[in-house]
């Protein structure tokens, strides 16, 4: 059996409204400001939940979740005043002021018919009221789904915003030294567990990339015979490529809607940007410049594609219509621009920049302005934005060391390390799952 197979998404999630034996859900007098760069993380308790060690695996997950986000401070059990909190009954609120604790999120584990049930509610600590309270039940092996779901939940309960911990990552495992290293394609949940390979390593594998609208992944390989893309979809595990191309293709991305992918293919130094349809798999060629055009990332409404062309002379950062149309240069600031990728909210462009010596990772706005670059390194490149427009994943490499992902948040305040503890490059972030 596959990793992908054990792991099959096909799997039985369902939230309901958990039982209301307590107070409804009231209006939160807490909140989470995700705009404010000088934001002070939110204390919030995150107890064991009942029902053994799976209670206490699951309620560590969240808190570390939560912990990672950077707009939340799990505080430390040792504190706790309160034991052996029940779902089922309000908390005793004093005992958590006492720990200036503002955010309170208990639960209860529970196996029924053989399935995984989990109860929990958020509670508004100096208010003394129930926030949310949702039951989720799942096959037991998938416990650390529901532990990402009920992240999502409590995130978007108190910040406004979607969550984005119920996610998968693929990206290129590297392995071995610099004259013989292997790439592989590989996929891991957000928080670095799970991770497995999707190829054997007999060829490098560049670029992967998710769909937004369903588990399939694209992605280059590369052999000494050539290049090829190909699409993987994950449920599946079926593989096929787009097709055969005169001169080397790479750097696919999916259009939003999943059904085209858009594409590089270079000819005898000079690269060009091509769109297949999927569906009859015709292809256009997007851009006819002595340049290399290359990198095409699609607005979320698929109108506008952006990319990196060397065209001025040095890699800049161009939009134009999706059909090819009327390209217009954004970028006009020292430094080389690559790598450039479309937030899901449409609201910035995320790029990779060199000046001199030093790479960062940044953020701008479609039509070029309020650039802001969020890091700096020896090499920093590759970002990807988790679904919901607020974390970058990217890869960063120290001077003679491995590629290591890490991820930073649009106010580039909160920038860490990913505790997949392997080597890697080249991240993709799924869609929120099903």
């Amino acid at each position: 059996m596959t990793p992908l197979s054990k792991r099959s998404l096909l799997m039985a999630l369902a939230a309901v409204p958990a039982a209301a034996l307590i107070a409804p859900a009231a209006r939160a007098e807490i909140e989470v400001n995700v705009n404010r760069g000088d934001v002070q993380p939110l204390p919030i308790a995150v107890p064991a939940f009942g029902g053994g060690q799976v209670g206490a695996d699951i309620s560590g997950v969240i808190s570390a979740n939560l912990q990672r986000s950077g707009l939340f401070r799990p505080l430390d059990p040792a504190t706790f005043v309160e034991r052996d909190l029940n779902a089922a009954v309000q908390p005793r609120f004093p005992a958590w002021k006492q720990i200036n604790a503002q955010a309170l999120v208990n639960g209860q584990v529970t196996v029924v018919g053989g399935r995984l049930q989990v109860d929990f509610r958020l509670w508004d600590v100096f208010a003394e009221q129930q926030l949310l309270g949702l039951q989720f039940t799942s096959s037991p092996e998938n416990w650390r789904r529901v532990a990402h779901k009920v992240s999502d939940a409590v995130y978007e309960r108190l910040t406004g915003e979607k969550g984005y911990f119920d996610t998968r990552v693929v990206f290129v495992a590297e392995a071995g030294g610099r004259a013989k290293k292997t790439k592989r394609l590989a996929i891991m949940d957000q928080d670095g567990a799970n991770p497995s390979y999707l190829t054997d390593g007999s060829a490098i594998i560049m670029t992967p990339r998710f769909s937004s609208t369903s588990q399939e992944i694209t992605y280059m390989e590369l052999r000494p015979e050539g290049s090829k893309i190909y699409l993987l979809n994950l449920e599946t595990t079926r593989r096929e490529s787009i097709g055969d191309f005169k001169g080397m293709v790479f750097a696919p991305r999916f259009s939003p809607d999943g059904g085209k992918v858009a594409f590089s293919v270079e000819r005898g130094g000079n690269s060009d940007i091509f769109v297949m349809d999927l569906k009859n798999r015709a292809t256009a060629r997007l851009t006819a410049d002595p340049s290399i055009d290359t990198s095409p990332s699609f607005s979320p409404d698929g109108s506008k594609i952006v990319f990196n062309s060397d065209r001025s002379g040095t890699p800049q950062l161009y939009i134009m219509g999706s059909d090819g149309s009327n390209p217009r240069r954004i970028t006009f600031a020292q430094g080389r621009y690559t790598t450039p990728v479309w937030s899901p909210t449409g609201e910035f462009i995320a790029f990779t920049k060199q000046v001199g010596a030093e790479f960062h990772i940044g953020v701008m706005k479609p039509d070029g302005s309020d650039e802001r670059l969020l890091t700096s390194s020896y090499l920093d490149e590759g970002p990807t934005w988790a679904p919901n427009g607020r974390v970058l994943m990217f890869s960063r490499e120290t001077s003679g060391g491995d590629a290591k992902l890490w991820t930073v948040d649009v106010t580039g305040r909160i920038l860490q390390p990913m505790p997949y503890p392997g080597s890697g490059s080249d991240p993709a972030w799924s869609p929120l799952l099903n």
